[in-house]
């Protein structure tokens, strides 16, 4: 069927009663159907007035549109390009998604709505995300519990270990910050489990037993996470015996039950020794007061040593009851690994402590110190006499009037010797003296001793 028109109509009135035509607009958001559909590439009918071409890059967006595209489907498109070479108009998938997200992020903002968004990169700080060139980020401090990268001493290169294992990972977040001029925003998973952590918190008892994953392990003990809140399983909360390293008892993402036993505010204290048997409930039947017990030196403290009597029960020797000897270093007296056996106490089940005595069970003995060799007496030095020998007088310098021994004397004939030696020198001086006399010229006693190679007359007369 044709439609009469008037003959007297002139071009200008048929234009005027015309649709308005438009011509795109660069940066404008554009409505068309689908004429021709190949990878990467889309050929769109802008309303008959003008032919549109979506290729490369501009083909991905965030929702992804092309994985459902179909030949004669409506699909909207910024214009990033007035005509290209070939006429058309270039037109952007992604960019439209581009302003689709901001209008959806801008709106959750404001309203407080939550977002599901997925990490594209991690770095030290945190989450990263990108959806059609949109900036997203998530710091640290704003991931949920199940999610933070506790590690020991806040080790930079293990938390970005810990949050590189989060990327491709869904997240529900809510937007805490937006800037569509600088094309970023700030996002917190913390705030979107807000609400459900607080109803959870407030139906929390102290005693109840809730299921939870371990999100973190460190030297001071383990965190659990469950329903949006954490806990902390104190290392003194972790086994009945003693514990030195968490690590050996639990692994993040291990799944384990806990029993609340505090609550302040929003902290919570956990425990998971208590859901198990407690060994020292028989302790004071299996360990009697005054019965002997056989266990393993493991450790040493400032007070004392402890001994391992089973896996989860230790013992404890005080310094005191070590030896009968002085103890100021158990280090002294035992050492790791040595067997003991000791008397029993006392017994505090309630503090889990056993008293053990080493001294009652015959006592430990101090270990024996390295013997140091025999000092040999220096050459020219009087020796430390003997019991048996006698005390020999250190050697003074000799004068003319001293005497040679010939021999070693025993201390007896050194007593007869004394009065004998008096009497010599006194005759050795007379003659001397005499001899001088008859002498008419004096001869120096150094040049008579060069010449004859004789002792002096003094020394000839005591050897006599």
């Amino acid at each position: 069927m044709f439609k009469i028109v008037d003959e007297k109509l002139t071009m200008e009135d048929l234009l005027s009663q015309s649709e308005a035509f438009e011509k795109p607009k660069l940066g404008s958001v554009v409505t068309g159907h689908v004429v021709s559909l190949r990878k990467n590439h889309v050929v769109v009918d802008l309303n008959g007035v003008a032919v549109g071409m979506i290729s490369g890059v501009e083909t991905h967006d965030s929702a992804d549109t092309m994985k459902d595209l179909v030949v004669g489907d409506e699909v909207k498109a910024v214009v990033v390009e007035d005509e290209n070479e070939d006429g058309m108009v270039v037109l952007s998938l992604r960019k439209a998604s581009q302003a689709n997200a901001w209008d959806r992020f801008e709106k959750a903002y404001k309203d407080g709505e939550i977002v599901e968004i997925t990490v594209n990169e991690a770095n030290k700080g945190g989450l990263l995300l990108d959806v059609d060139g949109i900036k997203g980020f998530i710091p640290v401090s704003q991931l949920a519990p199940v999610h933070y990268p506790r590690v020991d001493g806040a080790d930079a290169s293990q938390i970005l270990i810990r949050l590189k294992k989060l990327v491709g990972q869904k997240f529900n977040v809510k937007v805490i910050n937006i800037d569509r001029a600088s094309g970023k925003m700030i996002l917190s998973e913390r705030a979107a489990i807000q609400d459900q952590s607080s109803a959870a918190l407030n139906q929390l008892n102290v005693g109840d037993v809730v299921a939870g994953t371990v999100s973190g392990v460190v030297k001071f003990g383990i965190f659990v996470a469950f329903n949006g809140l954490e806990g902390l399983v104190h290392i003194s909360e972790i086994a009945w015996g003693h514990v030195s390293n968490p690590h050996q008892y639990a692994k993040v993402g291990d799944k384990v039950d806990v029993q609340i036993i505090g609550i302040e505010k929003n902290k919570l204290s956990l425990s998971m020794k208590r859901l198990i048997p407690d060994p020292w409930e028989e302790i004071a039947a299996k360990y009697p007061i005054g019965g002997k017990v056989k266990g393993v030196i493991n450790r040493f403290s400032q007070f004392g040593a402890f001994v391992q009597l089973e896996d989860d029960i230790n013992g404890l020797i005080h310094l005191s009851e070590i030896s009968d000897q002085k103890v100021e270093d158990p280090r002294e007296f035992l050492s790791i690994g040595d067997e003991a056996e000791a008397i029993v106490i006392n017994i505090d089940r309630d503090e889990h402590r056993i008293g053990l005595s080493l001294k009652q069970a015959g006592g430990a003995k101090a270990k024996k110190p390295k013997k140091k060799a025999a000092e040999e007496p220096v050459p020219g030095t009087a020796a430390e006499p003997s019991g048996d020998t006698a005390e020999i007088t250190p050697q003074t310098e000799q004068t003319d009037d001293a005497v040679e021994t010939p021999h070693e004397a025993s201390s007896d004939e050194v007593k007869e010797e004394k009065p004998k030696k008096k009497a010599a020198k006194k005759a050795a001086k007379a003659k001397k003296d005499e001899k001088k006399e008859e002498t008419t010229e004096e001869v120096p006693e150094e040049t008579a001793e060069e010449s004859t190679g004789e002792e002096k007359p003094e020394e000839s007369e005591a050897g006599k």
